[in-house]
């Protein structure tokens, strides 16, 4: 069952700017106290994010505010609670994408939680699924699904590695891949690693972590270190792609940033039968001497128009990390015409 129907006094009035009064009650107390969140922080959210007042009292809970901002917090609560009856956990990152949804889906006052699909994508692996967070992210794992080669660029903590390795886990989890390539550009060793000691792995560790970071998140730990040590997950620098054809793989470059021009068409063209790639970077984050041209930036601009490929452009809006992580990439974004962007 769907919570109860809310209360909307006499005095509520059709305008969307007029104060609007609804008592949302949840039958579920158990269920209702997770979606208030410990010490009401979920609730928090909404009102900081939709501008209205979500007081809580028992498993009722009264909002108050803009016609429109109450029937966006109606919506992303009866959301969460759906997810919550399905036996799906909870975490603060679901919330705010369930506000995220709510913003752009605009006022749509005969939302029903439990017969309307959600409008963003998912990725449904073993551990656990992955929903996007952001309109960016939902068009961004639509490419992934769609294209064989997708690039996704934008500031650091919109999910861009994490989403592409999540793709790649999905595709290997049902055979439609033999194995999963992982890719990155290690410029501060000039890709001249053979002075650092340990074999290939250890050698490339500390400039793979976020994407190690991402395959514990999303898999079991026991069946990435297996899958590494059997080749079904390959770790390797960039320069070691040379003279390779990746055929039956999900491949993922990541901090693509830091590719030469050359190196960028080098490992476009290892693509193989049945493989399929992702590249990701943050434009602004070039590590590459001064004058020289970022492979990323080139290969968007020359291929934006090939069948095929998908490009997808994530904004400091759609940081999902915490809230200052956005104001931060923002802060530095309004410092970039002032000095001037990097090729």
């Amino acid at each position: 069952m769907r919570p109860s129907d809310p209360v909307i006094p006499p005095a509520a009035v059709s305008d969307e700017t007029a104060t609007t009064q609804i008592v949302l009650a949840f039958e579920d107390n158990k269920l209702a106290s997770v979606l208030f969140g410990q010490y009401g922080q979920n609730l928090a959210l909404v009102e900081r994010k939709l501008g209205v007042k979500a007081e809580s009292r028992g498993n009722h809970v009264t909002l108050e505010g803009s016609r429109g901002g109450v029937e966006q917090a109606r919506r992303v609560l009866e959301s969460l609670y759906e997810q919550l009856k399905r036996g799906r956990d909870l975490t603060s990152g679901d919330v705010d994408g369930a506000i995220r949804q709510a913003i752009a889906q605009g006022s749509l006052f005969d939302f029903d939680p439990g017969q309307q699909r959600a409008a963003f994508e998912e990725i449904n692996l073993r551990k656990r699924p992955v929903r996007a967070r952001t309109a960016a992210q939902d068009a961004y794992m639509r490419a992934l699904k769609r294209n064989s080669l997708v690039f996704g660029t934008g500031p650091a903590g919109t999910g861009k590695t994490w989403l592409a390795v999540a793709q790649a886990i999905q595709m290997f989890e049902r055979k439609e891949v033999d194995r999963i390539i992982l890719s990155r550009p290690a410029v501060e060793a000039g890709e001249r690693l053979g002075f650092l000691p340990g074999d290939m792995r250890e050698k490339v560790d500390p400039y793979l972590r976020p994407i190690y970071d991402a395959l514990h998140d999303l898999m079991d730990v026991r069946i990435v270190e297996r899958a590494l040590e059997q080749g079904d997950i390959e770790i390797a620098p960039l320069a070691f792609m040379r003279g390779r054809t990746l055929a039956n793989a999900a491949v993922i470059l990541d901090e693509a940033q830091n590719t030469t021009s050359m190196q960028m068409k080098m490992f476009l063209t290892r693509l193989g039968e049945n493989s399929r790639m992702f590249v990701t970077g943050d434009p602004s984050q070039v590590d590459l001497p001064n004058g020289q041209v970022s492979g990323l930036a080139e290969a968007v601009r020359l291929l934006k128009d090939v069948e095929g490929v998908g490009i997808v452009e994530f904004a400091a809006g759609d940081v999902i990390r915490h809230e200052l992580v956005q104001r931060i990439v923002e802060a530095y974004d309004r410092a970039i015409p002032a000095r001037g962007p990097r090729k």
